[in-house]
């Protein structure tokens, strides 16, 4: 069994220190506010513990001794050691590992992101993509941003927004189509995704059809929208992941029938991450800045 490490308290060892350097136990008090007969006791506490004395006491005042000159040396090595871990402990940041579906990394996080970085300095962020599917975690992080439906009972869920949804082409496909109103969709194109079903947007519109079982299928909705905006079929989206292309004209609304969506994203985090402040932080931004 190796030997109980004898560690001298701090108190001791500072009162030593100021001592030696100063060079008697009056200026010592001073520095320390504390009064000479303690910093005589802490000194004489720390000679019982190390079996060595220290000072020599003389009439005149205390001068150090060879192993008092000698213990000097390591404590100053030891108290500067300390300093300088200080000071790359604070300059340190906390990093942060989040996980992101792709297309909300582009469209949501990545223009906001700059903000964030100014308010948080002491943050640095690891931004990861995620399978955009509702329970899927390709690795573990601080912070999931989730497609799905909020049904995480083993997580802390924090809504980001709710949305609504509605077909989207490139801007002449309508009319080259002929798509003056709903029920035209039967003749042209959907394009699908697993991530938005056509079903809830059909009974918004009045229409009594089942879930298309044919055409591209795509599991990305960036990659839908851009599918979209080449002409090759109607996309069918959110407002706010469709509004850069929207906003670019790349894409327009075929219609003005919207649905809720049946998804949106949840930000979800472990009990214990959680409790991580620049969690709760990151979180708190992330809802009010694309709420």
């Amino acid at each position: 069994m190796s030997a109980i490490r004898r560690i001298p308290p701090m108190h001791a060892l500072s009162a030593f220190e100021s001592a030696a350097r100063l060079g008697g136990f009056g200026q010592a008090a001073n520095e320390l506010c504390i009064t000479p007969s303690a910093v005589s006791h802490r000194i004489r506490q720390l000679e019982a513990l190390l079996e060595i004395q220290l000072f020599e006491r003389t009439p005149t005042g205390t001068r150090l001794t060879g192993e008092g000159r000698r213990y000097l040396e390591s404590v100053r090595e030891a108290f500067d050691k300390l300093a300088s871990a200080g000071g790359r402990v604070a300059a340190e940041k906390e990093r942060l590992r989040v996980l992101l579906p792709p297309t909300f990394a582009r469209q949501m996080l990545m223009p906001r992101l700059p903000e964030f970085l100014r308010l948080h300095p002491e943050i640095e962020l690891a931004v990861n993509m995620a399978v955009p599917l509702a329970n899927v975690s390709a690795e573990s992080a601080d912070v999931e941003v989730r497609w799905g439906d909020g049904d995480y009972p083993e997580w802390k869920v924090c809504k980001l927004f709710d949305d609504t949804v509605t077909p989207l082409a490139a801007p002449a496909f309508g009319a080259m189509h002929g798509l003056l109103e709903p029920a035209d969709l039967a003749r042209t194109e959907l394009l699908r995704a697993e991530l938005l079903p056509w079903k809830g947007w059909f009974e918004a519109a009045g229409l009594d059809w089942q879930e298309p079982q044919r055409g591209t299928v795509l599991n990305d909705l960036g990659m839908l929208l851009e599918v979209a905006a080449q002409g090759l079929g109607v996309a069918l989206c959110t407002r706010r992941i469709a509004a850069g292309w929207v906003e670019a004209g790349r894409l327009a609304p075929l219609f003005e029938v919207r649905a809720p969506a049946p998804f949106t994203y949840y930000a979800v985090a472990s009990p214990l991450s959680a409790k991580r402040a620049a969690v709760a932080d990151f979180i708190d931004w992330l809802q009010q800045s694309v709420a």
